[in-house]
């Protein structure tokens, strides 16, 4: 319990730190965002076995890597990239088709489209609005984690009945309406802290879209946290890794965070938190 704490407030400090200095070092963001990216792909890879097999393993973390640096406005670097490493993926399959599956290139290939896509919503997010953007980036981040540690604390204190016991035997009925009940709150509080404390009244923010996106983005969070899980198991591994002492890998912090946040894009993009 202790270190999970501990490591939580490490987290929180580091993204807030990213915040902070974002005008001062712009690319912190996107620095971040590519390492956690990489990061996450080579936890798969070795959770799938597939470490020693560095003709996929290679392209892979350096597609991850590269597509949070990818502009929104010069979308085609990014359909470039993905065109470059289908065709090495599938090249190094037919060159390797004794040591490799259709199946390993598969999974490794989906999740290397979804993860660093996913995740670089979050640089999309504050290129939305470069007053607030990064506001949007706290918000969007504390979607998927304050869902997750309300859950665990309200399971821990009154789970009772399990949500779904096949595929997270830990998780519970009670501990996601707690999720709920937290994440709503924070995203409130955070409106409050946003608007009358940081910049005194001055900014106004959409309280409705950050209550959708706590009662929206909990359910999401759990299906993310859920979809991992399955990974997981199909695996028969417990965590990805044990990088985040009391958390595991970059994939057990940051599974909820890969689903919450292309979520919290779209909501923001029609309903805008903050005026200008």
């Amino acid at each position: 319990m202790k270190q999970r704490v501990l490591s939580g407030v490490i987290l929180t400090a580091f993204l807030a730190a990213i915040v902070v200095f974002d005008r001062i070092f712009p690319l912190a963001l996107n620095i971040a965002v590519a390492l956690i990216s990489a990061a996450a792909v080579e936890e798969l890879g070795r959770a799938l076995g597939l470490q020693r097999k560095w003709f996929l393993i290679a392209p892979s973390l350096v597609a991850a890597a590269a597509v949070p640096f990818c502009s929104e406005r010069t979308g085609r670097v990014q359909f470039i990239l993905y065109c470059l490493y289908t065709l090495l993926v599938f090249s190094a399959m037919i060159i390797y088709h004794h040591e490799t599956t259709f199946k390993e290139v598969a999974v490794l290939y989906s999740m290397v489209v979804m993860i660093p896509c996913a995740l670089h919503t979050l640089v999309s997010l504050r290129e939305l609005n470069r007053g607030h953007g990064m506001f949007y980036v706290l918000i969007a981040v504390l979607a998927a984690w304050v869902a997750d540690v309300g859950a665990f604390f309200a399971g821990t204190l009154f789970g009772r009945h399990k949500l779904c016991p096949e595929i997270s035997p830990k998780k519970t009925v009670e501990g996601a309406i707690g999720g709920l009940a937290a994440n709503i709150t924070v995203m409130m509080l955070c409106g409050v802290w946003f608007s009358a404390i940081f910049y005194h009244g001055q900014v106004q923010v959409n309280y409705l879209a950050l209550f959708l996106i706590g009662l929206i983005g909990t359910p999401i969070s759990i299906m993310g946290d859920l979809s991992f899980s399955l990974i997981k198991r199909s695996c028969h591994i417990k965590d990805f890794g044990q990088v985040i002492p009391g958390h595991g890998g970059v994939l057990d912090r940051f599974d909820s965070v890969i689903f919450t946040a292309p979520f919290v894009y779209v909501l923001v993009s029609l309903m805008p938190l903050a005026g200008a």
